[in-house]
């Protein structure tokens, strides 16, 4: 039998990560991103990365018209940026700094830590979620401090010893 749902939340909760706002551009030039910290690299060669996409996301069928992505991995500092993107907010893009991406035309914000774009390589089942696989072709990765999450809350990068 699988484990509860509140133990699920702890377990999970237990392992910290970057927060990224994953965004696309539809066909029809609409914008659409969300907040995830399902996120990771999968293979240097080919260079792929994955993101876990919410079947009920409103996004989710951008990505696949448009079979592209991006992924703003953000700073220390946009945790409003985060928390926005989390929200159902009707036009989540409405005043923000952006531009857009070469590759996929997906917004890419000013000040994040990194940014990537993706082509769309494979689409896989996952429960409540999808789990997409993208082909990276552009990205930057610039100084700054990651913003994290770690059990329900956001967190900070300690300073090296």
């Amino acid at each position: 039998m699988p484990i509860e749902r509140h133990l699920f939340f702890q377990l999970m909760g237990s392992f910290a990560s970057g927060v990224t706002v994953v965004t696309s551009r539809g066909e029809d030039g609409v914008l659409r991103g969300f907040t995830a910290s399902a996120f990771s690299s999968l293979s240097l060669e080919p260079r792929l990365c994955m993101i876990g996409v919410d079947l009920r996301t409103e996004s989710l069928p951008t990505i696949r018209a448009s079979q592209t992505f991006a992924v703003n991995i953000l700073s220390a500092e946009q945790r409003d940026l985060s928390q926005h993107f989390a929200s159902k907010t009707p036009d989540k893009f409405d005043g923000l700094d952006y531009r857009h991406g070469p590759i996929t035309g997906a917004p890419i914000f000013a000040g994040v830590v990194a940014w990537l774009e993706c082509r769309v390589r494979e689409v896989l089942p996952g429960g409540d979620h999808l789990i997409v696989v993208g082909e990276i072709h552009a990205g930057e990765a610039r100084e700054g401090t990651p913003l994290l999450y770690f059990r329900s809350r956001y967190r900070a990068l300690a300073e090296d010893e």
